[in-house]
């Protein structure tokens, strides 16, 4: 009788993993003004909490580069996205996105194109490279933005996958 029981448990993680490798990843384009740091936080959280659901990309409407700041403070939370680059939207014109997500009112009033198919989603998050004051100040503004988009990233994530039977 125990047998027949982790044969059933493991058809269980085989009907899973079938179903996993049968589903395609979703490609998921996040958008911000600058794709220097609200952007490039939700590409690293999307990543990780989705490495098996999702190909994710981040642009701008402008290029400013990576904030040096978004870098450390993913890196507090154990995510490194110093390999990141700070792209233009322009760059990835043609390419097919299921999901497009604007993480600033900037990008979601004046971004030129989306891709036709793709659902658009919108959160406005506050830029953290605004703040002022003490570089703790700062890095504060920086570490509260990151857990907004924390939470919102791993609410979209834990969403995709109950809908998709995972």
């Amino acid at each position: 009788m125990e047998k027949s029981r982790g044969n059933v448990a493991n058809l269980d993680v085989v009907v899973k993993r079938i179903k996993s490798s049968l589903m395609e990843k979703k490609r998921i384009l996040v958008l911000c003004t600058g794709n220097s740091c609200r952007s490039q936080i939700a590409h690293g959280y999307l990543e990780n909490f989705g490495t098996d659901l999702f190909e994710v990309r981040s642009a701008g409407i402008e290029a400013h580069g990576v904030n040096p700041r978004a870098i450390q403070t993913m890196l507090e939370d154990g995510i490194d996205i110093s390999n990141h680059t700070s792209n233009l939207i322009s760059d990835y014109e043609g390419e097919p996105f299921d999901y497009v997500i604007t993480v600033c009112d900037h990008a979601k009033e004046v971004c030129p194109w989306f891709p036709a198919k793709a659902a658009m989603l919108h959160h406005n998050f506050p830029d953290p490279a605004k703040a002022s004051g003490t570089e703790e100040q700062v890095m504060e503004a920086f570490r509260n933005v990151r857990e907004e988009i924390k939470t919102y990233c791993r609410e979209f994530t834990n969403k995709f996958r109950e809908n998709a039977g995972q």
